[in-house]
């Protein structure tokens, strides 16, 4: 309802890019506020469990180290991320990307994942400028023994719950 997630082979890796597009009422600052690396992505994204900014090299630049939750009816262990992220004005809109690093500490308990070039596109809707479209690019190698149609049910079902959990975020 709040999104469409698509996927194709990825040009990066053996798996899947995956894209999620949705619409949401508010303005392209707020949501991007929302969605990029700090503590109040923590207040509303059920996926994320921790996430620590390792070193800012500016305003909009920075290197952090997340955790997920582990998903399936935590069949799957959680996963931990060291991405380098960056957010900058786009053409109207804005536009957040990151990609993991290889950043050398593995924590016990976490499964380290990694990610491809990702990034999340926000621009106003030239109709309805109090509303804007949200597109996310994700390649993520979730790493361990997963198949590959448990990466798909996993990333679908957490796309679409990104929208709606960010979607009652921007009510508050």
């Amino acid at each position: 309802k709040d999104a469409t997630v698509w996927r194709k082979p990825s040009e990066e890796f053996s798996g899947y890019l995956y894209k999620a597009q949705g619409v949401l009422e508010d303005a392209t600052n707020r949501i991007v506020d929302h969605i990029r690396p700090g503590p109040s992505r923590l207040d509303w994204d059920s996926l994320m469990t921790t996430m620590d900014i390792m070193e800012t090299f500016q305003e909009n630049c920075c290197v952090m180290r997340y955790t997920t939750a582990g998903q399936l009816w935590n069949t799957t262990a959680p996963r931990e991320f060291v991405d380098f992220s960056y957010t900058a004005s786009y053409v109207d809109g804005l536009l957040t990307c990151g990609v993991s690093l290889d950043y050398g500490e593995v924590r016990p308990n976490f499964v380290c994942g990694f990610n491809h070039p990702c990034g999340w596109f926000c621009v106003p809707l030239k109709d309805y400028p109090s509303h804007s479209l949200l597109t996310g690019y994700i390649q993520t190698e979730p790493q361990g023994m997963l198949p590959q149609s448990a990466v798909d049910t996993a990333m679908s079902s957490t796309l679409a719950n990104f929208y709606s959990d960010l979607k009652k975020a921007l009510k508050t």
